[in-house]
């Protein structure tokens, strides 16, 4: 059990610093097509914040989940690294049905 979740401790903290180097480069990096910009934009739409309901998504946020490939963001869907970041997943696959964009099937 103790390997086991020394293993996902590290696989979160190279998982961070990976998308850290890469936040940390040029804003015109992007994550499956969304630059830096656009995912500060969405982070208060995807973001649990205690009692308080999440943001609603703003134009810039649904202009960036317009332009995402959406069906790399569905590869993030169970991935560790969501809610190592403070992003509830849940509530970003909910962004595209927020912003009236169609959600690929499967994601």
């Amino acid at each position: 059990m103790e390997m086991k979740l020394r293993l996902a401790m590290v696989s979160v903290t190279m998982a961070i610093l990976v998308l850290s180097s890469c936040m940390a480069s040029a804003r015109s990096q992007s994550l499956c097509n969304m630059t830096e910009d656009g995912l500060l934009a969405c982070k208060p739409s995807v973001t649990a914040n205690g009692c308080q309901p999440p943001a609603a998504p703003s134009a810039a946020c649904c202009a960036a989940i317009a332009a995402a490939d959406l069906p790399c963001l569905c590869s993030y869907r169970n991935s560790m690294i969501l809610p190592a970041l403070g992003i509830d997943p849940d509530l970003a696959m909910q962004l595209p049905g927020k912003c009236g964009i169609p959600v690929p099937n499967p994601c």
